[in-house]
């Protein structure tokens, strides 16, 4: 199984934090995001990885280079990061959109565990969204309404009624999924709007017309680092989980 990471932006959200470093450089527990994602991929299993960099690539490159093991990585540079959301990124490195594949958020935190169900779930073919449970979710949450047998049906930001899940930022394609979310994106790159959307939309418009699978990981432990607030919460998680 490949990985592709979106690390592409700045994270303007985390104010001084991010001023000169992308925030998959903030550390936590003595490693980068960036590093504490690589390593829950090598611990998978995962050997191939695509890094999309954007905001001060230099230092992406440079906290590659000082790596001593895990998976093989290389980097696909998005030269429009300022101009167009995630999909834009994942527009870049469309043609790695192939077999088994993960696409994770760069600002995302997973356990070991967590990973390890994630790349373990061979059940489901296709399009899969990782998805948690809580009692309530805010604005600032990528909302889910899904099905009882597990079907993605709506997925996004300004979701109002019927909302029973958030995704955590990773999916998993198997059994040309990829593929079909590869032609997806182009397709979506090439409307008026194609610059100023999220690729979860993308995934929202091929659950109105296919299936799109979750998996549950209610109970695992994983964060997302968007503000400043979310540091402190992230620091606590990595605590448990060692070097």
């Amino acid at each position: 199984m490949k990985a592709i990471i979106l690390s592409a932006g700045q994270g303007s959200r985390l104010g001084h934090l991010t001023d000169d470093r992308p925030k998959c450089l903030i550390e936590f527990g003595g490693k980068s995001l960036l590093d504490w994602q690589l390593d829950t991929l090598a611990d998978n299993g995962v050997d191939e990885v695509v890094v999309v960099t954007g905001f001060r690539d230099d230092q992406i490159e440079a906290c590659l280079a000082r790596r001593g093991g895990g998976p093989m990585v290389r980097t696909a540079f998005n030269p429009f990061f300022k101009v167009a959301d995630n999909l834009g990124s994942l527009y870049m490195v469309r043609g790695e959109l192939t077999g088994n594949c993960l696409v994770w958020n760069g600002d995302t935190l997973v356990s070991k565990a967590l990973m390890a169900r994630v790349v373990g779930n061979r059940a489901q073919d296709g399009i899969c969204v990782t998805i948690d449970r809580k009692g309530a979710y805010d604005d600032d949450d990528m909302k889910v309404i899904v099905d009882d047998d597990g079907r993605l049906r709506a997925i996004g930001k300004r979701i109002k009624e019927g909302v029973n899940a958030e995704s955590i930022g990773l999916l998993a394609f198997r059994g040309g999924g990829a593929e079909r979310f590869a032609e997806a994106i182009d397709r979506a790159m090439r409307t008026s709007e194609g610059t100023t959307i999220w690729y979860l939309r993308v995934i929202h418009h091929l659950a109105q017309n296919g299936d799109v699978r979750t998996l549950d990981i209610s109970g695992e432990e994983w964060g997302e680092v968007d503000f400043p607030e979310d540091v402190g919460p992230a620091e606590a998680l990595v605590k448990g989980w060692g070097g």
